[in-house]
């Protein structure tokens, strides 16, 4: 498990990729679909993705990606894949006023002690979401044989236990009053719906193995705005701050803090409260929990608003397990937070689709025989998933459970007591902090950090640093 998620982060994209469809129909716009549609370019003559915002020519805000105007980065691996499909990309977003940051220029703190840096040149993308997901776009959709069909996506046809169309609504109206409505005939689909997606339902109805749905409650409130920077990159001394904070420490209810230089010569700051915690709805709040912060959140907070408060809430992290559906159409994948959605103050979201991605070249390119369900995809993905799931909906279930005083299984605690010591020794060694960095940034697969070698280097540092 661990070489295969290493090999899916690692992996080139393919060249000279056989072309296996006549049309692909990728069901959904955001990053997660676009980076299929890159994928599905090389291997089918056609690519429709049918996506019902109006997307903008310029970046900005859509109906479709509500948490889009919070904190967005993207991780290295993320960052290194996105780069590997769309060359360039992470030199346009500069040119763009996005912020590539080295380690020189990134702080981590737990509580009032910043994590050691561990000599590796990690490097990530600052980026508005909205920024990034039309950089993403504009090159995917220039390619000569993808389209984008303005609809909504309301179901799929089959034959013989295959996907051979997508059923769709227009957003626009007929001349009655009445929608558009249509099929596009394809010989492979990928739902990239999002969080909403309406895809179990539509296999259910249609006879075949609903996805179990797994749902971790974990609510999470979001408060965002942005302020001017006066200083430009080269300038700043950091450009962007992940603070995390304990239940004891005085933060008044906020959980997680972070700051990115981004574009337009701003700074993007979020602030996160579980449960109850709202972390500021009006500016005079955010500012005021930001005094409650390390100075660098009063500093930051202190020049010209550019844009007011934006809550954002999320009740759940959640995934489909459609590894264990014995019953599934050939021809049809899932990607991105269709399949999982997390906390999204991991930074994880963006990372996982052009991980998802990696999954469907690595799928399409092993030889499995498209006419069977893509069993094979799915089992790559959940590693991708697996990974991803162990540290957000990890980490918020131990916190959550710790508030609340709920009891868990011994070996549940035993395994939080570990990770708890490997966070501890990642602040002050830093053999200790690359790894659990690998991890984070969804370089290596969490059971890494269960290495010997490093659960020794991890004991012997919270050892000293409690005996000094």
């Amino acid at each position: 498990m661990l070489t295969l998620f290493e090999s899916l982060v690692g992996a080139e994209p393919p060249h000279d990729a056989p072309v296996l469809f006549d049309t692909a129909c990728v069901m959904g716009g955001s990053i997660a679909g676009l980076l299929a549609a890159r994928v599905l370019s090389d291997r089918a003559r056609k690519v429709v993705i049918v996506e019902p915002d109006d997307l903008p020519k310029e970046a900005g805000p859509r109906p479709g990606v509500p948490q889009d105007q919070q904190v967005h980065t993207l991780l290295p691996a993320g960052r290194l894949w996105v780069e590997r499909w769309l060359p360039g990309v992470s030199r346009e977003a500069q040119d763009r006023g996005a912020s590539l940051v080295g380690p020189d220029k990134q702080f981590v703190g737990h509580d009032d002690v910043r994590q050691v840096r561990d000599g590796v040149d990690h490097r990530f993308l600052a980026i508005g979401r909205p920024l990034l997901e039309t950089l993403v776009r504009d090159r995917v959709t220039a390619l000569p044989n993808v389209s984008v069909l303005r609809a909504r996506a309301t179901g799929l046809r089959y034959d013989d236990g295959a996907v051979t169309g997508v059923r769709f609504a227009g957003t626009g109206t007929g001349g009655r009053g009445e929608r558009a409505e249509g099929v596009i005939a394809a010989d492979f689909a990928v739902d990239a719906m999002g969080r909403s997606s309406r895809l179990s339902n539509w296999l259910a109805q249609d006879g075949y193995d609903q996805p179990r749905l797994e749902r971790l409650e974990a609510p999470v409130n979001y408060a965002t705005a942005l302020f001017e920077r006066p200083a430009k990159l080269a300038e700043l001394e950091t450009a962007t701050v992940l603070q995390l904070f304990t239940p004891q420490y005085p933060s008044g209810g906020v959980s997680v803090a972070a700051a990115t230089a981004t574009e337009g010569q701003q700074w993007l700051v979020m602030l996160m409260g579980y449960g109850d915690e709202r972390p500021g709805r009006t500016i005079d709040e955010f500012r005021a929990n930001c005094a409650l912060l390390p100075a660098i959140f009063g500093d930051i907070t202190s020049g010209d608003v550019t844009r007011d408060v934006v809550p954002y809430h999320q009740a759940e992290s959640r995934r489909r397990h459609f590894t264990e559906a014995g019953r599934l159409p050939a021809r049809l994948v899932g990607m991105g937070d269709a399949v999982a959605s997390f906390n999204p103050v991991y930074g994880q979201g963006m990372s996982s689709a052009a991980l998802h991605a990696s999954c469907l070249a690595s799928y399409l390119d092993s030889g499995a025989d498209p006419g069977e369900a893509a069993t094979e995809f799915f089992r790559l993905q959940q590693v991708v998933v697996d990974a991803a799931w162990a540290v957000s909906a990890g980490g918020d279930a131990a916190r959550i459970d710790a508030e609340n005083g709920t009891e868990v299984p011994e070996e549940v605690r035993r395994q939080r007591r570990v990770m708890e010591q490997i966070v501890r020794a990642a602040l002050v060694d830093p053999a200790v902090s690359g790894a659990f960095n690998n991890v984070s940034y969804m370089l290596r697969h969490p059971g890494t950090l269960f290495d010997p070698a490093i659960l020794e280097k991890a004991a012997a540092a919270v050892e000293g640093a409690t005996a000094g």
